[in-house]
Parts: structure tokens; C-alpha cells; sequence
């Protein structure tokens, strides 16, 4: 254990916080901004998931395959022709670690120094008897958060164990890369890693047991499918996993459909299944911590686990697995923790983006979902090609699809699909958060050949024929 910051204090701690990723610094920084005494452990590389091996790394490759393709794209526009060509996808990647060291560095390493009462200790936590124990070393703490994030799980087809598979941690550190791919897993990890290969001149098949992206809308992921192979990616859903080997040039997937099997190959495999929560170690069961049938933390709307005095939040929980929403839970954990529980978690108004393109942007229910929460709904599903941006620029992939409650007209979940998506989203958010009726969204101001417009446009759609409009009508 390393403790050349821990305080001499016979008294302990207020506050332990297990785990020194983004809900990690979340928590201990919320604490120690209302003066309390705080012991942030870490066991890896500081700063988690996000930086490190999620977020960041993946966004900046995945808009670096983005911008070769926009290249060839170039000829949507007359008189215009461009052409990009990977020279040195090793550089890429390199150029990524470098700024993914910068941001682990300016943004969680440095400023452990500009908060005297957070003591930074690393090593193996355990959670014993009125606090934690790291390496074996005693650290006592009056109140524990438990954050420890997730890691990518790997699915239990036969003979997973022999082969040599990728996950989106080691796919992001390749710097050679494979002639083809097979993408096991159809979520957002898998689709937008998929997408990023192949538009680098990987060939790649994507197998899942659903569909592509099944927790959106189905009219998204339908066209996202199409999308995907004009580009090349060849689909394989509503699958199941027979057996995966090791061959000669690569692997041997064996799938079965509609009853009969089915033989994949590619040199390499990406497994992109989803994540496991990571409790090992800590000894949940022996403190009366109870955990859900995935491994992740049981706690209530306050951020509490079953044992008085210890909170989780994040990934380690099992849901809402987005950076901000486990910075928020932490926060809350840690005010929670310290201040009577009086602050409950709200995910209502949740934004979730998936960096395809174009962007799949969703916040608020599904049309499937308000149907099973017992409301009765109206939808409206916009095209692109209706929104002036789009045309504008010549490329009207995607569409806008709002659900409202019959009769109120309240806002209940509105889901983005276009290039600009991800930076529309967030007015749909405040609309939602605010309570917000369609015909507010109707008569609210929206600036022209901008795509967030398409949300003002989606909301007449349901009382008018757009197309019969003019310019900002």
C-alpha cells in the first residue's frame, strides 16, 4: 500500500471512498468541498474506465475513421472530390495515448494536491469492521462509497476460453490491424467499434442475438442497420452461440438461425457483450452487502447499499453505465452519505448518445417503454430529409421520433438519430426535466438550418404537415 499522503489521525476518516476513477474523484472531491476528512483508494491505473480505456480513447479514434470517411463522402457535394488514405493507423493510436495520459493527468493525478483532506491511498480494498481494510492495513472511516466500476464481460459460448479475443480495452490498443472482425455483441460498444474498423478498411460482420442497438427505437436501429451495409458491415442478428474456435488464419464462430447453423470466420474476434461489475475482493457477501444476479451493488433511490453507512454508485451498480451518470450517483452518494440521505437519484431525464453516424441521441422513454409504464401515447417519426439541415448539407440519413402522452401532450422521450445528434440532445433533456408539453416544444424559438431545429419541426408534426411549411413557419 502506498500511504506517504495518509494523514497521522488517529480518528480516521469521514469518509472512504473505493475505487479512483471519474465517480471516485466525483465523491471524494463532493466530500472534501463540505470539509470533510476523505481516504480515496485506488487499485490501477488512476482515473478509470472513461479515460483510460472508454471514453476518451474511443471517441478520438472513432471521429479519426470518421474523418477519412467524410472524405470520400466528399462528392455529395458537385464540383467536389476528395479522397483520404490510413497511412499509419499505429500513429493514430499513439497520438490517442498521448492525450489520453494528458487528461489522466490533468484531470485526476493533478489534482489530488489541491485538496488537503483528501488522502490518496492505492491498493486491494476490503470492506471489515468500522471501515476498510487495503493490503491487509486498517483504515478506519466512519461512512464507505463503493465505486469500483466495470470492466467488459465475456459471454459463456464454448470454447471462449481457448481463443485469443479482443475486447473494446485491447481493441483500442491495437496498432496493427486485423484484414477482418467478427464484433460479437450488438450494443453501442459493439456498434460503434464496428463501424469505426470497417471505415478504415477492416472487413466486418457484427453478430448479436437480438438486433442492432435493441434498446432503441426499433425505426433507428432499422435504418442504422441499412446504414451500416451500404457501408460494408455484413449483419448477423437474432443468433444464438454455438461454439467458437481457433483456425489456422484466425477464428470459427458457430452460430444457429431459424434452425440451422451457420459458420463465421475472421482473423480476429471483438467481444463487445457487455460489462461486469468489478466486486471481487471486496467482500460484499461477508459485510451483508447485497448484490444483483449480474454482480452489481443493490442500493435504493438514495445511493445505499443494504449495510448502514456504505453507498455505491456507477458502473459497480449495474445501471445507467455512462461517466456522468456515475459521477452524479457518486455525488449524490457522497452528500447522502454526510447529510442525512435526504437527496434521491433521478434518471428521468438521462441523456444516452452512441457515437455511430450518424449519432443515435435518446433521452426519456421509448414508445415500447411508456406503453409498459401505462401511458397512452402519441408518436411522431420526422425524417431527416424534412429538416433544412440536412439539406443543406446533403445528407439526410436518420430520423426524429418524439413520444407524448395522449391528451396532456407531455413530453416523454424524444430520440435523435442524425449526424449532429449528440449535440441536439440536450434541449430535448431541459424539455423533459422541465415538463414540457409538445406544443410548448411547437412554439419554442429554434434557430434555423441548425439539426436541434428538427425537434421544434418533430413537435409540429403531430397537427400539421410539415412539408406544407415554410421556412421557420
Amino acid at each position: 500500500m502506498s500511504d506517504c499522503c495518509v494523514p497521522a489521525n488517529s480518528r480516521g476518516f469521514d469518509l472512504a471512498v473505493i475505487g479512483a476513477g471519474s465517480a471516485g474523484f466525483s465523491a471524494a472531491i463532493t466530500a472534501a468541498e463540505q470539509g470533510a476528512q476523505v481516504a480515496l483508494i485506488g487499485h490501477g491505473t488512476i482515473g478509470g474506465t472513461c479515460v483510460n480505456i472508454g471514453c476518451v480513447p474511443s471517441k478520438t479514434l472513432i471521429r479519426a475513421a470518421e474523418t477519412q470517411h467524410q472524405a470520400s463522402a466528399a462528392g455529395r457535394f458537385a464540383g467536389i472530390s476528395a479522397a483520404a488514405r490510413l497511412d499509419d493507423w499505429a500513429a493514430t493510436v499513439r497520438q490517442k495515448d498521448e492525450l489520453v495520459t494528458d487528461l489522466r493527468k490533468s484531470k485526476y493525478a493533478d489534482l489530488l494536491p489541491a485538496y488537503n483532506n483528501i488522502s490518496y491511498i492505492e491498493g486491494q480494498a476490503r470492506l471489515g469492521a468500522g471501515g476498510v481494510t487495503v493490503d491487509g492495513k486498517a483504515i478506519k472511516a466512519e461512512r464507505l462509497i463503493i465505486v469500483t466500476g466495470a470492466r467488459p464481460s465475456v459471454p459463456s459460448i464454448p470454447g471462449i476460453g481457448d481463443v485469443d479475443y479482443l475486447t473494446s480495452t485491447s481493441a483500442l490498443a491495437l496498432e496493427e490491424l486485423p484484414r477482418s472482425l467478427l464484433v460479437i455483441g450488438g450494443g453501442y460498444i459493439g456498434a460503434e467499434l464496428a463501424q469505426m474498423f470497417a471505415r478504415i478498411g477492416v472487413k466486418v460482420t457484427i453478430v448479436c442475438r437480438s438486433r442492432l442497438l435493441p434498446a432503441a427505437e426499433p425505426e433507428i436501429a432499422e435504418a442504422l442497420s441499412g446504414y451500416f451495409r451500404e457501408e460494408g458491415i455484413a449483419l448477423r442478428s437474432g443468433v444464438s452461440y454455438r461454439r467458437i474456435l481457433k483456425t489456422e488464419t484466425g477464428i470459427s464462430l458457430v452460430v444457429r438461425k431459424d434452425g440451422r447453423d451457420e459458420t463465421l470466420t475472421a482473423e480476429r474476434v471483438l467481444v463487445a457483450t457487455g460489462r461486469t461489475p468489478n466486486v471481487e475482493g471486496l467482500g460484499l457477501a461477508e459485510a451483508g452487502i447485497s448484490q444483483h444476479a449480474n454482480g452489481g451493488v443493490q442500493v435504493d433511490d438514495r445511493m445505499r447499499t443494504t449495510r448502514a453507512g456504505v453507498y455505491a454508485a456507477g458502473d459497480v451498480t449495474g445501471r445507467d453505465q455512462f461517466v456522468y451518470m456515475a459521477a452524479y450517483g457518486a455525488r449524490l452518494a457522497a452528500r447522502n452519505s454526510l447529510n442525512g440521505d435526504r437527496l434521491r437519484y433521478d434518471n428521468a431525464a438521462m441523456p444516452a448518445v452512441v457515437f455511430t453516424d450518424p449519432q443515435v441521441a435518446s433521452v426519456g422513454l421509448t414508445e415500447t417503454a411508456a406503453k409498459a409504464a401505462g401511458h397512452k401515447v402519441r408518436t411522431s417519426v420526422l425524417p431527416l430529409d424534412a429538416v433544412p439541415r440536412a439539406l443543406a448539407a446533403r445528407d439526410t440519413r436518420g430520423l426524429i421520433k418524439l413520444v407524448v402522452e395522449a391528451g396532456s401532450g407531455k413530453l416523454l422521450g424524444t430520440h435523435i438519430f442524425a449526424p449532429e445528434g449528440a449535440d441536439s440532445i440536450q434541449t430535448a433533456v431541459l424539455a423533459i426535466k422541465q415538463g414540457m408539453t409538445v406544443q410548448d416544444l411547437a412554439d419554442t424559438i429554434f434557430p434555423y438550418l441548425t439539426t436541434v431545429e428538427s425537434l421544434k419541426l418533430a413537435a409540429q408534426t403531430f397537427d400539421k404537415d410539415v412539408s406544407k411549411l415554410s421556412c421557420c413557419a
